[in-house]
């Protein structure tokens, strides 16, 4: 399934934004919190897909009008 796909490939680019910002913040570099709003929006993604994934594509917005 293409979204489990790309709900792994957000979750892996989550982490990796985690561990960049904890070796900022160790560095002393405030750069870190880029790296944090980054992994904040991966991790939105990767709910976002895995939810979406596990409703096997239903309407986006819940309803229609």
């Amino acid at each position: 399934p293409r979204r489990r796909r790309l709900a792994l490939y957000a979750l892996a680019v989550c982490l990796l934004a985690v561990a960049a910002a904890v070796v900022s913040f160790a560095q002393g570099s405030w750069l870190g919190i880029i790296w944090v709003l980054l992994a904040g929006l991966a991790s939105n993604m990767t709910w976002y897909y895995a939810r979406r994934g596990r409703t096997h594509g239903g309407s986006a917005g819940g309803h229609q009008a």
